[in-house]
């Protein structure tokens, strides 16, 4: 993942896949940066391949947390998504919490994020993924039957890291 910053926006290029391992550091990105500002967010998915399950529940819910950039334009621009994670956005019924743009990629230069879910012990991921397993299900209520079960183990996973249980 790496970012590039302007006054009020920032481009964000996720490239191979986008996933709960990389979710805990964007939705961390995204929180510094609106709270620093920024209200446009153009999410490069040009070298993306595919997103999973949870990293698509904390963009929508990024989605749904930020949802205009001022002008009643939704804050994020998802730049080439390509034909699967497009879909997928579809079919989770979370598409129009975000604007779909095609074009170049920005000639910018960008700077790395910085990786710090590494540092967890996998309570917050395990957070993260209840969090945007229950944010999927919340948005569109034909989910619940896709993610209550992977919800409800997560739930279990979280309370187990929590009180310290194997």
């Amino acid at each position: 993942m790496s970012v590039w910053i302007s006054e009020g926006e920032a481009c964000i290029r996720i490239g191979g896949r986008a996933s709960f391992n990389n979710s805990v550091d964007f939705k961390t990105l995204i929180s510094s940066l609106a709270q620093n500002g920024c209200s446009h967010f153009i999410l490069d998915l040009t070298d993306c391949l595919l997103m999973d399950s949870t990293f698509l529940g904390v963009l929508a819910g990024l989605g749904i947390k930020y949802p205009h950039n001022g002008n009643d334009h939704p804050a994020f621009d998802l730049l080439n998504p390509n034909h699967r994670i497009a879909d997928l956005l579809e079919n989770l019924g979370v598409m129009h919490l975000f604007h779909i743009v095609r074009g170049p990629s920005p000639g910018r230069q960008m700077q790395g994020v910085e990786h710090t879910a590494a540092q967890d012990d996998g309570t917050e991921v395990a957070r993260t993924c209840l969090e945007a397993h229950q944010t999927l299900m919340k948005v569109n209520p034909h989910n619940v039957p896709k993610f209550r079960d992977v919800a409800e183990y997560l739930a279990d996973d979280l309370r187990k890291k929590e009180t310290g249980q194997k």
